[in-house]
């Protein structure tokens, strides 16, 4: 029985004897066998022998030797000192080293670096897009490799070239995922384009995946052939309850925002061309209205087929009262012409004070005059006297 089993055991050893590998780095597929050689091993019973193991599985080093059991089902020292491992999995990549005593003291040691690979199934795009519309975000489709070790990538491929995420024109969402058992991974890739218009009526795109191992060739989706089609613009229009836009201080504006499509857009308000913190909304209510509520209104539609789409403005206003930038005006032209009456009044009172003060500084003036006047009158009135009784 024993006899038979070690029959067993060399003829699996000569069957894999091209994967034993003297190198210091080594790869393997998962799920084949392994086989380390031990160099310096002897044909005959060594001394000592024994292998130390560093990977997933241990904590520490885990050593084996001849004269030991196998690991359960993981590896085992076969007699001429080399080391199997029946079937490699995810958790065997690690270090592995063998020490060689002979007889006489000499010591040889063998290291070997393992990584392991697994090439996943052919990658495929699910969910794919038979039309895009020009002009606006799309999805194209999601890019999915399921089954691959190391978890390698995805890329974008248009017209056979790459299509690079910008945030833009281009962005992309991915998500990779290991599954807890085999350690293989999955990975997705959904593409999202904004195509420009006027651009080719039917662009080719496709995903390939590249593993995380030089020497592996990409493996690339069948490719997708969406047709493109030119936006259709959205017809927005604004109605406004009372008609016109003006009503009475304190009365009640509603304004309805219509835009036909399927599913309903969402529809944004914005005021004298600033955007107001509402949710969206195809219905705006304006109760109570005051000045504060005066000035222009429009709507924005946005539709993930269509592009934004603005309504032409509105006007609300309070009847009998002059809102905004003109109540402004009409006070600062009073406030000027105010400021004009008052300054001529000062201007025209200091002008009379002074002419007034002038006048009564000339009556001194006048009375001295008259008084000599006066004087020089009755002076004379004698001499003509005198001259008249003096004649015969």
């Amino acid at each position: 029985m024993a006899a038979g089993a070690a029959a067993g055991v060399w003829v699996l050893v000569l069957g894999l004897w091209g994967a034993v590998v003297g190198s210091q780095n080594i790869t393997v597929r998962i799920g084949e066998p392994l086989v380390l050689n031990c160099k310096g091993a002897p044909k005959k019973q060594p001394q000592h022998l024994e292998w130390k193991l560093n990977t997933g599985r241990t904590e520490a080093w885990k050593v084996l030797s001849p004269q030991g059991g196998p690991w359960d089902s993981v590896a085992r020292v076969l007699p001429n000192g080399s080391l199997l491992l029946p079937a490699v999995g995810v958790h065997d990549e690690g270090t592995f080293r063998c020490r060689v005593t002979n007889r006489h003291g000499k010591e040889t040691k063998s290291n070997y670096r393992v990584q392991v690979y697994q090439i996943p199934r052919k990658p495929e795009i699910v969910d794919p897009a038979s039309e895009l519309t020009a002009g606006i975000p799309n999805k194209v489709g999601t890019c999915t490799s399921e089954g691959g070790y190391p978890a390698g990538s995805l890329s974008w491929h248009l017209d056979g070239k790459p299509l690079i995420p910008d945030g833009k024109g281009v962005s992309v969402k991915e998500e990779t995922r290991r599954h807890p058992e085999t350690g293989l991974f999955t990975l997705q890739s959904e593409l999202i384009v904004t195509l420009a218009q006027g651009e080719a009526a039917r662009p080719t795109f496709s995903c390939s995946f590249s593993p995380g191992l030089p020497r592996y060739r990409t493996l690339n989706t069948a490719p997708i052939q969406p047709n493109v089609k030119e936006p259709v613009p959205l017809e927005v229009q604004l109605l406004v309850e009372p008609e016109g836009g003006a009503v009475a201080l304190s009365g009640t504006v509603t304004l309805t925002c219509e835009a036909p499509a399927k599913p309903p857009p969402q529809i944004h308000w914005i005021k004298d061309g600033m955007p107001l913190p509402l949710p969206p909304s195809p219905v705006l209510l304006l109760p109570e209205v005051g000045p504060e509520d005066e000035g222009t209104y429009s709507c924005v539609a946005t539709h993930p087929s269509h592009r934004p789409r603005e309504s032409p403005a509105v006007s609300i206003s309070i009847i009998g009262s002059v809102g905004g930038s003109g109540l402004g005006t009409l006070a600062l032209a009073l406030g000027i012409l105010g400021g004009l009456g008052i300054a001529a009044l000062l201007t025209g009172a200091i002008m009379w004070r002074k002419r007034h003060q002038g006048e009564e500084r000339k009556v001194p003036d006048n009375q001295e005059e008259e008084e000599e006047r006066t004087e020089l009158n009755q002076s004379e009135e004698p001499e003509a006297a005198e001259s008249g009784a003096g004649r015969p």
